[in-house]
């Protein structure tokens, strides 16, 4: 016959620290890869405009004289 526990004793298992741990190490690597991943995107619209053969220009958008 099995044991009757308590509800309020019943656990299915405990966190601990180790748990806690994998969770902020795959968060720190999820925000390092999204920073990867912003500064690349940043490089290649930077580098994009210029690479389809348009004009560069300036903040106003009009084409620089010179």
């Amino acid at each position: 016959m099995p044991r009757i526990v308590p509800e309020d004793k019943a656990r299915q298992g405990r966190w601990g620290w180790h748990t806690f741990r994998i969770l902020i190490a795959a968060l720190l690597l999820a925000f390092i890869a999204w920073g990867i991943a912003e500064i690349y995107g940043n490089m290649i619209d930077k580098t994009s405009t210029t690479e389809q053969g348009e004009l560069p220009r300036d903040e106003q958008g009009e084409i620089p004289k010179g």
